[in-house]
């Protein structure tokens, strides 16, 4: 529980958000009595639009009715919408999970809203945890829908067509408190108002506008994050998501079969995965997945299954566990719904997975078991090794908890001894209160130990175990957001000493002294020491050496017995918090550490055995032996005729958008994450194939080009043969927008290739061309169409021209920008 700062929001422009919409009741052709019949068993209820409304509603209410404040209840349920469009208004409580079965967002339409509020405790929604809403379309009855939650309850792949408010109203009308959430692969058509919302991750998402920030709001990969200058607004913004594979889901085909898609990696994006067409990625048949109920399922039963090459899907649920859940094969999927729990229950590991590619796993809620666990969720055995940058294992949606539903212990809650590892969304939580807790009771001494290299955190909230919060033992890590409460019941200074006893308390964010590589962005560290004037040294303990970097912290006094402090921000940096007044004293900010020390200096091995193949007219693809570092490679920066062109995590590149017949040379150079870099591979050259049936690219020489609106980036730019500058209209993409090429003479054509590679989001959305001999008299449009990558290619039949205009007929928040115009007969 936080304690929060008074909101400036204006709470009367909201005040209608507490209405709701009453059921449109249809005749029903199927009878609800199937919704929870399916192959999922009795807690999955799968609704049809087929469905009476009031039936649905009736359903989603009373599971609400019992979940709204049952805290620690053993229910657990997935409410489940087939395609099409449902007019239901209902509430979502704890261990609850809403979702859509379509494919893309916008398969399945929720008019009348799907809410999360805080009534059960007069608007405080810090508690408002363990629930999960995805993969639908929502149009709320009044314009607002409101998901008041804090740490637990992510929202996936929604499109809202309206507001989002994050946070509840108490029964004076003040802004409720709320205190960290997560918000991915999402569009909101309208404004998201946080109002007392303390902290919050947004990745890979799009909305209207950003309202404000309290503490510590974190954008990665964001269209249309908020402006403004860390620590006030709180705000920081990371452009591009450097790679993510997002969080697999259960859909239904058409046909009626149920499949579980899985997106593919993805580096270096900006926006939904879906907002131009469906994510990439691909189905795997429901039939190729053990399904486990927590009725039937054993360790046994479950390990078997894997051992025979099955997937494994977890429906809602308490599984108790004798033995530890072992992922053997490479790119299993794990997948629970309806915040499937499980509990080791003779002091195991409750899962593990081998030092093997591509693992995923996803919406799993661990809970401690009653025998000291060494880890709960172990991702690779100790002294793995292998290189997984080319397929990762991921894991989403993890939550690991000691005490509260039951009493628990372990020794650390996830440790990832893996390579390059991503983890999208963590809640580690010992908890403050509830069954078990208590200093010597629910013990926990680490929630997050990380032994890999090169692994990658989006959203780490880590709370109140006994020791280090967090403990980062490899090199190349990279944390997006980080929210942690260390221990509120420590009982005594004595008790909790760091490196021998010499040092007071234990930083929440260590990394250790052996890191030469290290970068975070938007860490929070907050104190209640609620039991013992207790003080903690240092909030972030990091090496000093050159390669560790740390961006926008911060520490915040919540409350706490008189004397009790954090005394620095970072390594006896930063001021000390230890009141509510004055503003000083409560939060303490640090906006950029770097260290100074002679960390790692030795450059990586040199790539070898480049390799050049030309793939198609515009596409050439690149591959090598990997480089070797005395601590680790971080990636390879390709370079094509000189000139750094792209980087890749792994051995392998793809260079697109390039002019057909043309040869191109390239090279490739490794780097470690202390950013020394290596020699330059051997040259390697390759000859893109001709034009596929449109002959080679014209000769530019002489060109010229204009555009309506301009930038300070020309649209000369468009034709200097450079994939490094760019033209850009300087504004977001808006119809009427257009760019003119004069060729000087006419020409014939029958194809135009705009590729906007390097900034990828910024494709024109729809698009019409024209031809004309003078500049003036245009005619009608020779082709129409819809850009849905960075490289559009318009054909139509031959035309014999001077000058050629593209047309913008879409919108977008990116602007509309290109790196290179070919022309092509």
């Amino acid at each position: 529980m936080k304690k929060t700062v008074a909101s400036t929001f204006s709470v009367l422009a909201t005040a209608a958000s507490l209405c709701s919409l009453a059921p449109n009741v249809s005749q029903a052709a199927t009878p609800i009595s199937e919704a929870n019949t399916t192959l999922f068993g009795p807690r999955v209820y799968v609704f049809d639009p087929t469905m009476s409304a009031s039936d649905i509603g009736n359903v989603a209410t009373s599971i609400f009715s019992r979940l709204e404040s049952n805290e620690f209840s053993s229910e657990r349920y997935a409410l489940l919408f087939k395609p099409g469009t449902y007019n239901v208004n209902f509430n979502v409580g704890f261990y609850t999970h809403v979702a859509g079965l379509g494919q893309n967002p916008g398969d399945v339409t929720i008019n009348g809203g799907v809410n999360v509020n805080a009534d059960w405790d007069n608007g405080n929604a810090t508690r408002n945890f363990w629930r999960a809403l995805e993969n639908y379309t929502v149009v709320p009855s009044n314009g607002q829908t409101q998901i008041a939650v804090s740490q637990a309850a992510p929202l996936r792949r929604l499109h809202i067509k309206g507001e989002l408010h994050l946070f509840d109203f108490d029964s004076n009308w003040n802004a409720g408190w709320a205190s960290g959430g997560f918000l991915a692969d999402s569009i909101v058509d309208g404004q998201i108002v946080p109002a007392s919302q303390q902290q919050w991750l947004s990745r890979n998402s799009r909305w209207a506008s950003w309202n404000n920030g309290v503490w510590n709001m974190v954008f990665v990969g964001c269209n249309n994050a908020p402006s403004g200058q860390f620590p006030n607004p709180p705000y920081t913004v990371v452009p591009q998501t450097p790679i993510i594979r997002e969080k697999p889901y259960l859909y239904i085909r058409s046909s009626g079969q149920y499949d579980v898609f899985v997106p593919a990696l993805q580096t270096n994006t900006q926006g939904p995965s879906w907002a131009s067409g469906s994510t990439p990625g691909q189905s795997i048949s429901i039939d190729q997945f053990y399904i486990a109920r927590p009725e039937t399922a054993t360790a046994a039963s479950i390990n078997a299954a894997l051992s025979q090459g099955k997937h494994l899907l977890f429906t809602p649920g308490i599984y108790q566990l004798s033995d530890t859940i072992r992922i053997t094969n490479a790119n299993t999927v794990v997948l629970g719904i309806g915040l499937a729990t499980l509990v080791p229950t003779h002091g195991q590991v409750a899962m593990s997975v081998a030092d093997v590619d591509g693992v995923k796993l996803a919406g799993l809620t661990f809970d401690a078991g009653p025998i000291n666990s060494p880890t709960i969720l172990e991702v690779g055995p100790t002294g793995s090794s292998a290189n997984h940058s080319a397929n990762p294992t991921s894991l989403h949606d993890i939550t690991v908890r000691t005490g509260g539903a039951t009493n628990g212990r372990y020794d650390v809650g996830i440790k990832i001894n893996s390579n390059h590892v991503i983890g999208d969304h963590f809640w580690l939580w010992r908890a403050d209160h509830g069954v078990g807790a208590g200093w010597t009771s629910n013990v926990s001494k680490n929630g997050l130990v990380v032994n890999g290299s090169n692994v990658t955190i989006y959203g780490l909230f880590n709370e109140h175990h006994n020791e280090y919060q967090t403990v980062w033992n490899g090199n190349g890590g990279r944390v997006y957001f980080y929210q942690s409460e260390i221990p509120y019941d420590v009982p005594n200074q004595a008790v909790w000493m760091s490196q021998n006893g010499t040092v007071n308390g234990y930083a929440s964010y260590k990394v250790a002294n052996s890191v030469t590589s290290h970068e975070a962005w938007g860490l929070g560290v907050y104190s209640y020491f609620r039991d013992a004037a207790v003080k903690l040294n240092s909030a972030i303990e990091v090496p000093n050496v050159q390669g560790v970097k740390l961006h926008h912290a911060t520490t915040i006094w919540l409350n706490g017995t008189a004397g009790s402090e954090i005394t620095h921000v970072i390594n006896n940096t930063g001021g000390r918090v230890y009141a509510n007044s004055p503003s000083e004293a409560m939060r303490q900010t640090l906006t950029e550490f770097a260290g100074t020390g002679a960390g790692d200096t030795q450059a990586p091995s040199t790539p070898a055995s480049l390799t050049a193949t030309a793939v198609s007219s515009s596409q050439i693809n690149l591959s090598w032996s990997a480089s070797t570092d005395n601590v680790g490679v971080s990636g390879y920066d390709v370079y094509r005729n000189g000139v750094l062109v792209g980087s890749s995590p792994s051995t392998s590149y793809s260079d697109t958008g390039l002019t057909a017949s043309t040869v191109y040379s390239y090279t490739v150079r490794a780097k470690d994450a202390a950013g020394n870099t290596s020699a330059a591979s051997n040259a390697a050259s390759a000859t893109t194939q001709p034009g596929g049936g449109t002959g080679a690219a014209l000769v530019r020489t002489g060109w010229t080009a204009a555009s309506t609106p301009s930038s300070s980036e020309p649209a000369a730019n468009l034709l200097d043969g450079s994939m490094s500058t760019r033209w850009t209209t300087g504004t977001p993409m808006a119809p009427g927008q257009s760019l003119i090429v004069d060729m000087k003479e006419v020409k014939s054509f029958n194809k135009l290739v705009m590729d906007s590679t390097g900034s990828n989001n910024d494709y024109a959305r729809g698009y019409e061309v024209y031809v004309s001999n003078d500049g003036t008299s245009w005619g009608t449009a020779v082709a129409t169409g819809t850009g849905t990558g960075p490289v559009v290619t318009v054909t139509f039949t031959t035309r014999a021209a001077r000058y050629i205009r593209v047309v913008q007929t879409g919108s977008a928040s990116s602007w509309w920008s290109m790196r290179e115009f070919n022309v092509y007969y």
